[in-house]
């Protein structure tokens, strides 16, 4: 179904992105902008991790840190505890579970990945809010998500001035992909950051672009899920945008998306399995 064939390596594993697969939302934070993904007790982690799994989901993103617009800051010492509280919960009840964590610190990654196996870093400043965190990844050996993004999560919103929004993030993939292939770090995916210094129009100009990242021939994750593009627009909330998040997600599979991150897994596989049969109609016709 997908022409390019992409893989990812994921502790060693290569897992196969011709069918598109699912990474589940599980947020250790108390202000998480969705309410129904905000984890604290060991119970409602071990259940949110249970569902994403049973569900179909490939992957557990765990992040520590709430990177909504105007979110508040967070200790360096604080993410890490609440990461590590998370992941030891996680890894006792699910040991060969694939585990990305959410940061866009290297120290945090440098102290989660001695302790534990994790298999990605998704970092929503793409390297920008951390001038170690290409080296880090590279002295790691480990699959890295660059997120585009301007600005740190307390101003981003702020920082939305483009020319021509998609041309600017294609560049901003380029010119950083290159920086990376320079420390050796070949695992990468992409993420438009789509709600990241970003209006609603220049949302949904990415994603009616996104065929357009195709040419960088590395796997493209889109993170859409119940975000304000969608709520805004349909003059809602976040508890109420799970029809128009599949929505989004078709038309990010039509753009190309290989990754959907969400906090609904059950509903992100069953728009992957229209879109198969979809496609295999065509391809088969």
């Amino acid at each position: 179904m997908n022409s390019n064939h992409l893989q990812i390596k994921l502790n060693n594993h290569l897992v196969d992105l011709s069918t598109p697969i699912v990474m589940g939302i599980v947020n250790v934070t108390p202000d998480s902008f969705f309410k129904g993904n905000r984890f604290i007790s060991e119970n409602e982690i071990l259940r949110c991790v249970e569902k994403i799994l049973s569900d179909g989901g490939t992957i557990i993103d765990v992040g520590g840190y709430s990177t909504r617009p105007s979110a508040n800051v967070v200790t360096q010492e604080e993410e890490i505890k609440r990461v590590s509280e998370a992941l030891e919960i996680i890894f006792k009840n699910f040991p060969d579970v694939l585990i990305s964590v959410d940061t866009f610190r290297s120290g945090v990654v440098r102290q989660i990945t001695r302790n534990y196996p994790v298999a990605m870093i998704n970092d929503i400043g793409g390297g920008t809010l951390d001038d170690l965190m290409f080296e880090t990844v590279s002295d790691l050996k480990i699959t890295y998500i660059l997120m585009h993004t301007q600005g740190s999560p307390q101003m981003m919103q702020k920082m939305t001035n483009y020319k021509d929004v998609a041309s600017e993030v294609l560049h901003f993939f380029k010119k950083r992909l290159s920086q990376l292939r320079l420390f050796g770090v070949n695992d990468v995916i992409i993420d438009p950051g789509f709600g990241f210094a970003k209006t609603i129009e220049q949302n949904y100009e990415l994603l009616n672009k996104l065929s357009y990242f195709k040419e960088l021939n590395v796997p493209i994750l889109a993170g859409i899920s119940r975000k304000s593009m969608i709520y805004k627009s349909l003059e809602t909330n976040a508890e109420e945008a799970l029809n128009g998040t599949t929505a989004a997600n078709m038309l990010a599979l039509i753009g190309g998306a290989s990754i959907l991150r969400v906090h609904d897994v059950k509903e992100a596989m069953q728009t992957i399995k229209i879109y198969y049969a979809f496609n295999n109609i065509k391809t088969n016709k």
